[in-house]
């Protein structure tokens, strides 16, 4: 069980299975990773927002890998524990002309600049905003050939901008290449469900993320599982099912039923005494509004509902 250290650069902005691994690592290994903020270190403290509009944008979302998992093949699970996330001081949040939940309501660019302490920022007073920083951007290379913008998320995983990956969490990815090819990036210091405007504090981080291989389990897309010393999960943590479509309605679903089938499969219960449980017990997010044409929706139980669990 080694550990390794990946620069940034160089970063990418494309899927691409073809794309050669910048580290190869084993199952076991933890990998301390150095990823710039989503523009790919465009955006500067004091930056202006002439210069920022200047910025080039196929450089977003400026990713670190391919990690190469000895190994891992299609059909297994990719486990990444995120052991720890630290920002740089500084982040910005922009409101950019076409983009955003409320795009036709903010059509002027604007950019804002944050000066980030330990655990919170006070850039935008009166309020206190706590940070709790997260890669937007976990995933696997995606199991087609090709080069895939990275904006919308997939199976893969990718561009969820799931709030709850801070430290502490554990994601889980099928597998869909030889070696799984494992990217981060996008990394925010804050950000909340929905991510409205089209960006949470983006910022540059160093993270580090232990990995394991889990060989030939079945896995449709991404799961979380968090745990006690994350802020909103004190009551001992959640699982969580992340599903992505065109149409959030369509994604709530899909996360409903699988996390029906999840209940049914490691606690033996039926079908529609986990569709009860759900109702009563489970809480639907939208963790992003802004990655057209997709859109993310998380599906959480508290795991103080259930007995302890070992899923994989």
């Amino acid at each position: 069980m080694a550990e390794h250290s990946l620069s940034a650069l160089p970063t990418h902005s494309r899927w691409n299975r073809a794309l050669p691994p910048r580290l190869s690592i084993a199952s076991g290994d933890t990998v301390h990773l150095e990823c710039v903020d989503s523009s790919g270190a465009q955006v500067h403290p004091g930056m202006t927002l002439a210069e920022y509009l200047k910025i080039d944008r196929d450089r977003i979302h400026a990713l670190t890998g391919p990690i190469f998992v000895e190994g891992a093949e299609p059909g297994d699970v990719l486990q990444v524990d995120v052991l720890e996330l630290m920002h740089k001081g500084w982040a910005w949040t922009s409101v950019v002309n076409g983009l955003g939940f409320l795009k036709q309501r903010f059509t002027e660019p604007f950019l804002f600049l944050w000066k980030l302490e330990g655990a919170v920022s006070r850039s935008l007073a009166p309020a206190v905003v706590p940070l709790r920083p997260f890669c937007g951007v976990m995933g696997v290379a995606p199991g087609e050939d090709g080069e895939f913008r990275t904006r919308p998320p997939g199976v893969f995983g990718g561009n969820m901008d799931v709030r709850e990956l801070c430290a502490g969490a554990t994601l889980y990815l099928p597998v869909l290449n030889r070696g799984a090819l494992f990217s981060a990036g996008d990394a925010h210091a804050a950000q909340g469900d929905g991510e409205v405007c089209i960006n949470g504090m983006e910022c540059p981080v160093d993270v580090t993320l232990r990995f394991h291989l889990h060989k030939q389990r079945p896995l449709s897309a991404p799961m979380i599982e968090t745990s006690a010393q994350q802020t909103r999960d004190a009551d001992g943590g959640e699982w969580i099912i992340v599903e992505s479509a065109t149409d959030s309605t369509v994604a709530a679903r899909a996360a409903t039923s699988r996390m029906i089938d999840f209940l049914a499969e490691h606690w033996g219960f039926s079908e529609v005494h986990a569709y009860v449980l759900c109702s009563v017990a489970m809480n639907l997010r939208i963790s992003q509004v802004v990655n057209e044409p997709i859109f993310t929706v998380s599906a959480a139980i508290s795991k103080t509902n259930l007995p302890q669990r070992r899923i994989f």
